[in-house]
């Protein structure tokens, strides 16, 4: 990470920055407030963010941690006129013996270079990706839930924040770094998800930006989201915008079907973002000796599945209850041996220090 320090530009002002050493008003015993078992998937303000900027010559400079507050943007500003922006979520998980790590941040830093890419944006290196958020970590470490009662959530993102009034790229970006603690991702709790299945409004399309983290993929299907929980659903699944057939993803996660011994998750092709959460559970099951497949899936495949779960950062691993196409419900059965909770489990004990990590998935933060 460059060496110099940041100025924080007047068109972007946070609180006085401050160094990694937690104030007195910030002990861990002042959380012992929290319900920690029903923490729920909201917004709860944590003490500190980390922020970073860097102007025509692309390079971020070393960043510093302010307290967590709103920040002010020139109304001008590339995110706020043209949606210039991309955001991650990863997870800080505290172990039984008190140590805390993170899960596969490499891949959400990569995620993140991808993105900007495609966003005209220039990004973070790994090493400061990767280092912003451990800081972020450590700072707001007496939100990190205990052991098995959720995980502090931590959200970067990166912004057009430069001034622009002609359709360009911003003339200086912003990464910023947030936590949050939360538990689980969808009100109903673990209880099982219930799908509706959109034929009209569509998450991507071919060429567009659906296989990245844009901020933009977001807001065009809270329409079709809304509309499905005023009707009792507790999510959209979406189809493919060319051919109207093919199954690609829920609004805010992956889906995967189960028929047999046989794995399959929708192939990622520009339409679909590739998650982590997707990744690791496709490990998982080639471990456990399942046939993993990525390919196109039609909509009527559902109606054979075995089983059908969606995954994400935020979401873990959710099995799915029920999915209703053109008026019909189709039910799963739910049981304590089904696939995605040996997947789950699995996952889970990786993340927690319970199960050996063999492929260098988890990070410490010392």
């Amino acid at each position: 990470m460059a060496s110099s320090q940041s100025v924080l530009s007047p068109l972007f002002s946070t609180p006085p920055a401050t160094s990694l050493q937690i104030a007195p008003t910030t002990s861990d015993e002042e959380s012992s407030y929290i319900d920690w078992g029903n923490l729920g998937f909201q917004l709860m303000q944590t003490d500190y963010m980390y922020v970073t900027k860097c102007s025509d010559d692309g390079i971020f400079r070393q960043g510093q941690l302010n307290r967590y507050g709103n920040i002010q943007l020139s109304p001008s500003a590339g995110v706020l006129n043209y949606g210039q922006g991309l955001f991650e979520g990863t997870k800080v998980y505290r172990r039984e013996d008190g140590r805390v790590f993170l899960f596969r941040p490499v891949q959400n830093a990569i995620r993140m270079q991808i993105g900007a890419e495609r966003m005209c944006m220039p990004s973070p290196s790994t090493d400061q990706f990767v280092e912003a958020v451990k800081q972020t970590a450590i700072a707001n470490k007496r939100w990190i839930p205990p052991f098995g009662k959720g995980a502090l959530y931590i959200r970067p993102l990166l912004i057009g924040s430069g001034p622009i009034l002609g359709f360009a790229p911003a003339p200086e970006y912003t990464f910023l770094v947030y936590a949050c603690p939360v538990g689980n991702y969808f009100k109903q709790g673990t209880a099982p998800l219930n799908l509706y299945v959109e034929e009209d409004v569509h998450r991507a399309s071919p060429g567009g930006a659906g296989g990245v983290k844009s901020i933009t993929n977001y807001a065009p299907v809270l329409k079709a989201m809304k509309n499905a929980k005023a009707n009792g659903y507790s999510d959209v699944l979406y189809l493919d915008a060319v051919n109207k057939k093919y199954i690609e993803e829920v609004s805010s996660c992956n889906i995967f079907l189960v028929k047999g011994n046989v794995l399959s998750t929708p192939i990622a092709k520009g339409t679909i973002l590739e998650g982590i959460t997707r990744k690791s559970i496709m490990d998982i099951a080639l471990d456990l000796g399942y046939t993993v497949e990525e390919r196109l899936i039609e909509v009527d495949e559902l109606f054979s599945a075995d089983e059908v779960f969606c995954t994400g950062t935020a979401v873990g691993v959710a099995p799915v209850g029920s999915i209703t196409y053109k008026g019909q419900r189709i039910e799963y059965k739910i049981t304590s041996d089904q696939s995605c909770k040996q997947f789950y489990s699995r996952l889970e004990g990786i993340q927690r220090g319970v199960i050996k990590d063999d492929r260098n998935w988890i990070v410490e933060i010392e």
